[in-house]
């Protein structure tokens, strides 16, 4: 899909933008796993989430070689939607985005912040992409999938960060939503020449790429009905589907339980707010935590972008009953 010198000049775009995020070893997850284990935080990146890496390397190459695009439109429940917006601002291109109804309130209020036009539209993720799709065709607008591979180069700069600090990783958990992420990972540790085992993380409510995996071929689920929205994918996309059957190690598959458990982890043990997505590394790693002792392990904190009142209700239930100013 790329090179290492595609990968290196991705990375120069990316940094114009959004400096290197952090990848910690926290001791107290360390204790808890009993292995050694390193956090990338693309909770920190402008959008609290990677794929702003994967918006500014499509819509700069955009703007290069179609600078002629009058506008952009895609279907998000939320990051790839923020990425898209950030991007499209720096480089003064109109966007639309289109959000099923009922997505996150914060998302939807973070994207018209950074200039997007929201649309809501159908009752799942799915049903909006059609509709955007749809929608591009007829308003002359350039649809971007959430799968691409300039948003596969763009994200992959994360995994070129993180293998270069962390060169002797065993084990990286990448969560899987329409796969760019974890496709970034493989890539790059393929063109590093590095020997690190990636492993999948899928909801068990939202498993199309852990049943593929298992399958040999795609399949696809009747619903997405976990509350971790950025790995709400029912249909898997065929190209990231074949690069994660070749390069992948296996998928875990983790109930909103055990997702909503590792949110907790990571705020008591390092402080950082996760999202759904963004916790589910973590929540996989304690499901192995047999099979991976001894081993250094990586976890890819994927994003921090969760409304504080899907928190109250699936993170912290018991306190749900306070008031407002009680919790914040």
């Amino acid at each position: 899909m790329f090179d290492l010198g595609q990968l290196e000049r991705a990375h120069a775009v990316v940094g114009a933008a959004v400096q290197p995020t952090p990848a910690h070893a926290w001791p107290l997850l360390a204790e808890r796993l009993g292995t050694p284990v390193v956090v990338k935080h693309e909770n920190h990146t402008p959008t609290a989430a990677f794929k702003v890496r994967g918006g500014l390397v499509y819509v700069d190459r955009m703007r290069r070689e179609r600078p002629g695009t009058p506008g952009l439109i895609s279907a998000t429940r939320g990051n790839h939607g923020q990425s898209l917006a950030f991007a499209a601002r720096r480089y003064g291109v109109p966007v639309t985005i289109l959000v099923p109804r009922g997505n996150a309130v914060e998302q939807n209020r973070a994207m018209k912040a950074r200039g997007a036009e929201l649309v809501e539209h159908g009752e799942d993720f799915q049903a909006a992409r059609e509709e955007a799709f749809r929608r591009a065709s007829i308003d002359g607008l350039e649809f971007v999938p959430a799968f691409h591979p300039d948003l596969v180069l763009g994200v992959a700069t994360y995994a070129l960060e993180l293998f270069r600090k962390a060169l002797d990783l065993d084990v990286l958990y990448v969560p899987i939503g329409q796969g760019s992420g974890i496709c970034g990972c493989i890539l790059a540790r393929d063109l590093l020449g590095l020997a690190t085992e990636i492993v999948g993380v899928q909801s068990t409510e939202a498993p199309c790429y852990a049943l593929s995996f298992a399958a040999g071929t795609v399949v696809t689920t009747a619903s997405s009905n976990t509350l971790a929205d950025g790995m709400a994918t029912r249909i898997p996309d065929a190209d990231a589907f074949e690069i994660i059957r070749n390069g992948a190690a296996r998928i875990v598959q983790v109930s909103d339980d055990e997702i909503g458990a590792a949110i907790r982890i990571l705020w008591t043990d390092t402080h950082n707010l996760a999202e759904g997505a963004g916790a589910a590394a973590l929540a996989a790693a304690l499901q192995e935590k047999q099979k991976i002792r001894g081993k250094r392990i990586g976890l890819v904190l994927s994003g921090g972008n969760i409304d504080l009142d899907m928190f109250r209700r699936w993170v912290m239930p018991d306190a749900a009953h306070h008031s407002g100013k009680a919790l914040v």
